[in-house]
């Protein structure tokens, strides 16, 4: 039978993994390019011939996704796989009709052909949104299972931007390996929290052999997904955070609206900020979908390094570059701090925006006066660090999940703000993992 021509649409994560578990070595198909979108500078690059395997003697090209329609006409392509998240339904099928006006099936796989069996216990924490407070409830959950005196390993969605073959596995365990593996900002702030408390982080490209590794020095393996997408592992917990600032939206997002009918444990968290009827509509949604799933609130209260230093300032908010681009937020943490503890005015950074920067706030124009600390290299990173030192102010506001002064020189004063996940009224988390733990 003559091979199907297949094109992967993807950004430099599912997309790998998809072609890794499925379609690598697999007799029916030849995977003849990739597309790439969402994140900064990762088209033009090639999947290797290392990783990619028998039959890909020069590798898979990426290109940009822009190029879809003539890609499937001049390469033949019969069938495209979507394979990237955080997008919301109308994208999908937008993505669709360009697939099936060049003549190519449109394809989603599904869980059974792209999640690998673990020898060892599973915790999936993911989300309906990127910024729902994921990273912060699987800190929380790996801090609950060490105290009960389980070792866990950490397994973090795919963020490889550099070398892929030399990111196929990688294991952090001191801030040294962020360095070692020349880590952008976006995966500092998902690995470092962890570092922090003494939990060993896996991600990569090659997510199988990640779990081989992982398996041999883990209790329970943590996977901490991101981007709201689906577990590459099959868990025996799946734990989902819906946010009730963006209500509705756990209901038209993919595949957000997945992870939340797959889930046996529904975290809706900043009940503290947001509207109690966006509250109960979240609430609401998720019991209509997932009737049997169990529904916790949660709040992610703030704290803040030095609250008396904010009062009468003028300052400038950096907020988790994700979270605001296609999050679709236009505050976090440091916006919430900034107002709380009296800031006399926040600078809005679009009028100090260079390179880069500039481009991010152009591409999502929804982003409100705050500073996405977008640092996918180290061009990037001296383009924010540029944008930083630019805006007249009298403190900066650090609200990423590290401290960015470890990356970059701000020449402000600064302060940073922290967030955790705090779960209200009974069940709690202890409960829930309590009991899961008696039962396995």
């Amino acid at each position: 039978m003559e091979k199907q021509r297949v094109l992967i649409m993807g950004a430099a994560g599912r997309d790998f993994h998809n072609f890794n578990v499925y379609l690598r070595g697999n007799e029916h198909y030849e995977v003849v390019a990739f597309t790439a979108t969402q994140i900064p500078n990762i088209e033009g690059r090639v999947y290797p011939s290392e990783l990619a395997g028998p039959g890909y003697s020069e590798g898979i090209p990426i290109y940009p996704e822009a190029e879809l329609d003539r890609l499937i006409k001049e390469l033949h392509v019969q069938q495209v796989l979507f394979s990237y998240s955080d997008v919301p339904y109308e994208y999908v099928m937008g993505r669709a009709a360009i697939v099936q006006a060049a003549g190519a099936d449109f394809r989603l796989l599904g869980p059974n052909n792209t999640m690998l069996n673990s020898s060892k216990p599973v915790i999936a924490i993911c989300a309906v949104r990127t910024g729902c407070g994921k990273s912060q409830t699987t800190r929380r959950v790996a801090e609950i299972l060490r105290r009960i005196g389980k070792k866990v390993v950490a397994v973090r969605h795919p963020m490889p931007y550099g070398n892929l073959v030399e990111q196929a596995v990688q294991r952090f365990a001191t801030y040294e390996d962020l360095d070692r593996y020349h880590c952008t900002i976006e995966e500092r702030e998902e690995y470092e929290p962890h570092l922090d408390r003494g939990v060993i982080v896996y991600a990569g490209v090659d997510y199988e052999a990640i779990l081989r590794q992982a398996e041999q020095e883990a209790d329970v393996i943590l996977w901490d997904g991101g981007n709201n997408d689906l577990p590459f592992y099959r868990p025996n917990l799946h734990i989902v955070v819906v946010d009730p600032l963006r209500p509705g939206h756990e209901l038209r997002y993919y595949p957000g609206e997945t992870n939340l009918r797959m889930a046996d444990i529904v975290v809706v968290n900043k009940v503290d900020s947001a509207d109690e009827a966006a509250v109960r509509q979240v609430i609401d949604n998720a019991r209509q979908v997932n009737p049997t799933a169990t529904i916790l609130t949660a709040a992610s209260p703030i704290f803040v390094e030095n609250p008396d230093a904010i009062a009468g300032k003028k300052v400038l908010v950096i907020e988790d570059g994700p979270t605001l681009t296609h999050g679709s937020m236009s505050i976090g943490a440091g916006w919430v701090a900034a107002r709380r503890y009296g800031a006399a005015e926040i600078v809005d950074p679009r009028p100090y925006a260079v390179g880069s920067i500039k481009a991010t706030y152009a591409k999502y124009p929804n982003t409100g006066n705050v500073l996405p600390a977008m640092g996918y290299g180290e061009e990037m990173i001296h383009e924010l660090e540029e944008t930083v030192n630019a805006a007249p102010v009298d403190l900066v506001i650090v609200g990423t999940p590290i401290d960015l002064r470890r990356v970059m020189h701000i020449k402000h004063p600064a302060d940073r703000v922290r967030y955790e996940l705090q779960v209200i009224g009974r069940p709690t988390l202890e409960d829930i993992l309590q009991r899961w733990l008696e039962k396995k």
